[in-house]
């Protein structure tokens, strides 16, 4: 199970890269079809007209995925945001409780977002909503890995919880500490 689970996770994460991937190349053959039309225009030849219709719009989607597909990846290699003065603050002994708590609200509200981001999948799917821009995109497709960020987010922060309770370290706090900027420890 415990290699399912962290599989889930990289893939998660190499999806959510690839979309960061998909904007750079999307962005970066607009830009090129631009600078092709001016040296075509400076050189007296008619320009292109290159253009990827719906490309803000696009890329806003791969956004939302690379955001929401990286959320249990991060979690999961300690790089999430994690402001913890309350557990320094209190006694050891209290510490995995208050741990316990957060991941058990944490999973909780995660659980919730993906229960409505799955009903929002359904129902754009059942009523045919799509995007306004040139290209009319299902909106289902990209709502989809929003929620599906959302589902692995809540079985990642769900693991974590179980392994706290089963008396070990949970894979977020193991990373406490260290100083990920610029690769050093």
């Amino acid at each position: 199970m415990r290699k399912a689970l962290d599989m889930l996770y990289a893939a998660s994460g190499v999806a959510a890269a690839a979309a960061i991937v998909a904007i750079a190349v999307l962005v970066s053959v607009q830009v090129l079809g631009r600078v092709a039309d001016k040296v075509l225009q400076f050189l007296g030849y008619p320009v292109y007209g290159f253009l990827i219709p719906s490309l803000a719009e696009i890329c806003g989607f791969l956004l939302v995925a690379a955001s929401f597909l990286a959320l249990a990846s991060t979690l999961r290699h300690g790089v999430h945001i994690r402001v913890n003065l309350l557990l320094q603050s209190v006694p050891e002994a209290a510490q995995r409780p208050l741990n316990a708590l957060v991941l058990t609200a944490g999973t909780a509200l995660c659980g919730f977002l993906a229960f409505q981001g799955i009903n929002l999948v359904l129902e754009s799917y059942q009523f045919g909503e799509v995007s306004f821009g040139i290209i009319p995109i299902p909106l289902w497709i990209p709502q989809t890995t929003m929620a599906a960020g959302l589902v692995i987010l809540t079985i990642s922060l769900l693991d974590d919880l179980l392994v706290l309770l089963r008396g070990q370290v949970p894979v977020f706090a193991q990373h406490e500490g260290e100083d990920l900027v610029e690769g050093r420890e």
